[in-house]
């Protein structure tokens, strides 16, 4: 046997192979899109306190995760903004992590969140495993998990989050708790 003729043998058998696996529906190959109404991926990372933070903490709350970097001038516009909703709504039921993917971690973004006078949580994620755990294709991006965490939102790009519309929004979720109130986008 010539070499095309071992080569040609090697790439079809290595493709039947790799078409077996996928008729199979293993685990391992299944790619399963992140979708509202199903519960959020919990994640763990470290606040600039250096102190663990994970979403599974805040069940019971209404949790506005908000994937950004202080590069991404998208999402700097929205800060101020997030602060205001965070201020009106600390306290009642709602938080905001704010999942910074940063590469410096602490060195930039502690500056940033002192300089912009932001006070809601910001947590370090320098290697960017958020990015996969929420399938995100960008920043910013938000992600609302409702008292039983549940992703009830998905928002791609940034957003005024003091405006009426979207602080209605998040009152009727934390209000409702299961209800899933259309408004935010």
């Amino acid at each position: 046997m010539n070499y095309r003729g071992a080569i040609f043998l090697l790439v079809a058998v290595i493709a039947l192979a790799v078409l077996f696996l996928l008729k199979q529906n293993n685990s391992y190959l299944k790619f399963s899109p992140l979708e509202t109404g199903q519960p959020a991926p919990n994640f763990t990372l470290p606040g600039l306190d250096g102190k663990k933070i994970s979403l599974s903490d805040y069940r019971g709350q209404v949790v506005l995760v908000n994937i950004w970097a202080t590069w991404c001038p998208p999402c700097v516009d929205e800060m101020p903004s997030m602060e205001k909703l965070y201020q009106e709504l600390k306290g009642k039921n709602f938080e905001i992590l704010a999942v910074s993917i940063d590469e410096p971690g602490e060195k930039v973004v502690a500056p940033f969140m002192k300089k912009n006078k932001l006070s809601f949580p910001a947590l370090l994620d320098p290697e960017g495993t958020i990015k996969s755990v929420y399938q995100t294709t960008g920043v910013p991006e938000s992600f609302i998990v409702n008292k039983q965490g549940i992703l009830v939102e998905k928002i791609i790009g940034p957003r005024n989050w003091a405006d009426p519309a979207a602080v209605r929004y998040l009152r009727d979720l934390i209000r409702s708790g299961l209800k899933t109130p259309s408004g935010v986008r």
